[in-house]
């Protein structure tokens, strides 16, 4: 369904662009055969990761850079700033939701808008919703996913989602070992400033604080904070296991990413440009589809060799039960799009 209604916009964009030649009487001139007209202006957009470009989100976005640099034949530029050079993930919405104009696109948690207003994107992040990838996966490629993407333009935050992706589920890592959710009561874990994150950690029985990701490893080092969760790949990619060599696989939420563009940078693209940008974001979620569960699994091995303490979670119903007034809470007014999404495991 999400392919055909791209095949429409991008059928409605080739006929603007065909009448409006026609009227002029120019010919528009094409760039190999892809249908991007040279002269459309050349523009530069800002975007903003604060990941390494080697994890699994970083992969993501460097393929969906080339693919609409490529797709524009150059006249859309994404000028790539990784490893939190731009700020934490809050520093970023902070500055593209008060217009500032400095950051135009950039990759973020779903869960990161909850905070906003984004009532939608918050149901991406209660505890257990995804049975597995295969889960998710239903979800973003169905007709759901497409309201969820535009949530944040429709309520007035200025931005709108260009596509969805995924970095595995999401795990606990702490400073001790932890063998079961009693170990963790009493526990300062990180959370980012989310209210369904936070609720999560409380019910397991720890003590949520809030640290900016970028000072996470220090926290964890000093000892500000006793453990952490983030999805396999980025924990090892950024050396967390040096601090906080304690993993244990709950599986709490799968780490959802959404890739948002301002919508003053959106304006500034021809329709062409729109059409090519799409593709490119359909590009990267097929890239990002691939990439993850093969490189979690083979990181996760890594781990182990190393060294890394990791517990397997074989029962996860004591993990759900605890979870229940927080699930009963985020879901609070969206019960049945909520049901629309569990159901999509069938």
């Amino acid at each position: 369904m999400r392919l055909k209604k791209l095949m429409a916009v991008a059928m409605s964009s080739m006929m603007v662009l065909s009448l409006a030649a026609c009227g002029s009487g120019e010919k528009a001139a094409t760039d190999g055969g892809t249908g991007n007209v040279k002269d459309d202006p050349q523009v530069t957009l800002v975007m903003a990761e604060v990941n390494p470009l080697d994890t699994i989100v970083g992969q993501t976005d460097s393929a969906f850079k080339e693919k609409v640099e490529e797709l524009t034949g150059g006249s859309v530029k994404i000028d790539l700033q990784a490893s939190g050079v731009l700020g934490s993930e809050n520093d970023v919405l902070d500055t593209m939701l008060g217009g500032g104009g400095t950051i135009d696109v950039s990759r973020i948690s779903a869960f990161a808008l909850t905070s906003y207003g984004a009532a939608k994107s918050s149901l991406l992040s209660v505890p257990y919703t995804f049975t597995n990838r295969a889960h998710y996966w239903n979800f973003v490629k169905s007709d759901l996913s497409d309201d969820f993407l535009m949530e944040p333009h429709d309520i007035g935050l200025g931005v709108r989602g260009l596509f969805y992706g995924e970095e595995g589920f999401r795990h606990f890592f702490t400073k001790s070992e932890v063998k079961s959710m009693d170990d963790l009561k009493g526990m300062k874990l990180r959370v980012s400033n989310d209210p369904v994150m936070t609720g999560m950690v409380k019910a397991l029985g720890a003590n949520p604080t809030v640290v900016a990701f970028n000072e996470l490893y220090s926290a964890l080092n000093t000892g500000v904070v006793d453990g952490a969760e983030q999805p396999i790949a980025n924990y090892k990619s950024n050396a967390f296991p040096e601090v906080a060599n304690n993993l244990i696989l709950d599986g709490h939420t799968l780490g959802a990413i959404e890739v948002i563009i301002s919508d003053d940078a959106w304006d500034k693209l021809t329709e062409n440009q729109q059409k090519a940008v799409m593709e490119a974001a359909s590009y990267a979620e097929d890239f990002n589809a691939k990439l993850s569960e093969s490189e979690e699994n083979k990181v996760l091995d890594e781990l182990k060799a190393s060294g890394c303490k990791v517990t397997e979670v074989t029962d996860k119903k004591p993990w759900q039960d605890a979870c229940k007034d927080v699930t009963a809470s985020a879901i609070k007014g969206n019960e049945a799009l909520y049901q629309k999404i569990l159901d999509l495991a069938k």
